[in-house]
């Protein structure tokens, strides 16, 4: 089934080494001071989020909303951002108002069961507001799905973001918007999702038109869960895509297991390429020189979305979700090559 949208408005709503001065200019930018400055009311107008209505190839029709890229802004690239369970767009809307700011052109679905995206359960299903609740473990295994067949845009099976990446790519054929590099930024399951949906892209082959698979250029955990409602997360660690590339950043609170599990999964397939902010070296107890896999705390005893929307209070040294993760997509993504 080929993707269906409509759109309204929603209303103003290089070689390197890492240390710790690395750290503070490169994944702890100034330029996020600056977001949050007053936006004038035209141009808050101009960069107003945008209401997408999506469906997946099960039928099932995802909300989700688009933050345009500033005018003359340069790309840092486009942000497909996902919330954690029983969120919804609304509550990563911070960080995806501060990574557009920033320079992001950002897509934050409401995942299947969340937020404006309702199910079809029949009369004596949950309403609205308890779908999230009655998820299993293949919903979750639907929204990170794309397979099926041998030509991407015709598959078989489109889950909740793979859709929205279908989207996107319509939008850069058309020359709408810089689609690369893409990365995918999930909080909480949010980031469940984001690897399972990463490591499916990874999986389709090239045809004779060109490569279909490997599109995400970098992707973000931040206080990710290891296993929620059956569903794990194991099976994209499992796999070459994180195992080996693209770069990864790992962002915790200050006590989040689930989050230096992860990681130290993660880096026993690239040892010498990982900072580790708890020990400030590789697995091997030595800086490296070009980190493609970071674990970056946040100093506040938060998870999922709160972690994600976190604003740090000293703008000379922020410490949040959205100045870490433009420094890296700054120095690191668009770094790669």
């Amino acid at each position: 089934m080929m993707a269906w949208y409509a759109v309204r408005l929603a209303g103003v709503r290089a070689p390197f080494r890492v240390g710790a001065v690395w750290l503070a200019t490169a994944l702890l930018p100034a330029c996020l001071a600056a977001a949050a400055d007053p936006v004038p009311a035209a141009a808050a107008k101009e960069n107003a989020a945008q209401e997408l209505l999506l469906e997946t190839s099960d039928g099932v029709s995802i909300a989700a909303w688009y933050y345009p890229l500033p005018k003359d802004a340069a790309s840092l690239g486009t942000v497909i951002l996902i919330h954690d369970l029983d969120g919804s767009h609304r509550t990563v809307e911070p960080l995806a108002k501060a990574l557009q700011a920033a320079g992001c052109t950002v897509v934050a679905p409401d995942l299947r069961g969340h937020g404006a995206s309702v199910m079809k359960l029949g009369p004596a299903g949950p309403g609205p507001e308890g779908q999230a609740k009655s998820l299993r473990k293949a919903d979750f295994e639907i929204m990170a799905a794309t397979a099926g067949g041998t030509v991407r845009e015709q598959a078989d099976v489109r889950g909740d973001v793979e859709c929205v990446y279908d989207w996107i790519r319509q939008q850069a054929a058309r020359d709408k918007l810089q689609m690369k590099p893409l990365v995918v930024v999930g909080s909480g399951t949010g980031a469940t999702v984001a690897a399972r949906w990463a490591a499916a892209d990874a999986a389709w082959p090239p045809i004779a038109s060109g490569p279909q698979g490997r599109q995400v250029g970098g992707v973000v955990l931040i206080g990710p869960a290891f296993v929620s409602k059956g569903f794990s997360i194991q099976p994209a660690l499992s796999q070459e895509l994180l195992g080996r590339s693209p770069p990864v950043l790992v962002l915790s609170g200050s006590d989040d297991r689930d989050a230096a599990r992860i990681f130290d999964q993660i880096k026993r397939h690239r040892p010498r390429e990982t900072f580790d902010e708890r020990k400030g070296a590789t697995a091997n107890g030595e800086a490296a020189e070009k980190p493609t896999l970071f674990l970056l705390k946040v100093p506040v005893n938060r998870s999922g979305d709160p972690l994600a929307c976190y604003r740090s209070t000293d703008p000379k040294n922020p410490h949040d979700a959205a100045s870490r993760i433009t420094g890296f997509l700054s120095k690191v993504v668009n770094a790669a090559p």
